[in-house]
């Protein structure tokens, strides 16, 4: 590894941990899969990670959930590799839009069911469903610009 590359893992591990509601394992996983030339084995990863074959399972999933990991087999290999994708910052960009649009089904369920319920409350079911509908209108901008972005490089 190249000099500093561990503090910026561990660096990784803390913030994009904290940032992301992550364990620390996930972030160190995302930058060292983000600073890998090549892709990488679990078996690789657990001895970098210095971790379990069943933390690294748990953790390349939920960095495949997010969008930022890929998992798949190089050609002549039967053994998956993980890589960081080329298109990560849309990946994580478009799991949080889906997950605030989830949102947004619940908030609007809730408005509607919510017909007979006291002022304060239905008050309060209203702002959670324009909060979402908000939130959905803003990620969906901002996909469409960081594409445009992205495009344009």
């Amino acid at each position: 590894m190249p000099a500093g590359q561990d503090e910026l893992v561990e660096d990784f591990g803390v913030h994009i941990g904290r940032a992301m509601g992550w364990p620390p394992m996930a972030g160190r996983t995302a930058a060292l899969l983000m600073l890998s030339e090549k892709p990488l084995t679990t078996a690789q990863l657990q001895q970098r990670l210095d971790a379990s074959k069943g933390s690294v399972s748990e953790i390349t999933r939920l960095l495949i959930v997010n969008g930022t990991v890929e998992r798949f087999k190089e050609p002549g290999s039967r053994q998956f590799v993980y890589r960081w994708r080329d298109d990560a910052w849309i990946g994580c960009l478009r799991h949080q839009l889906d997950q605030t649009a989830e949102l947004l089904k619940l908030a609007e369920r809730g408005h509607e069911r919510g017909e007979a319920f006291d002022a304060t409350q239905r008050a309060r079911l209203t702002d959670m469903r324009d909060y979402y509908r908000f939130m959905v209108r803003g990620l969906e901008d901002l996909l469409a610009a960081y594409g445009k972005q992205q495009q344009g490089k």
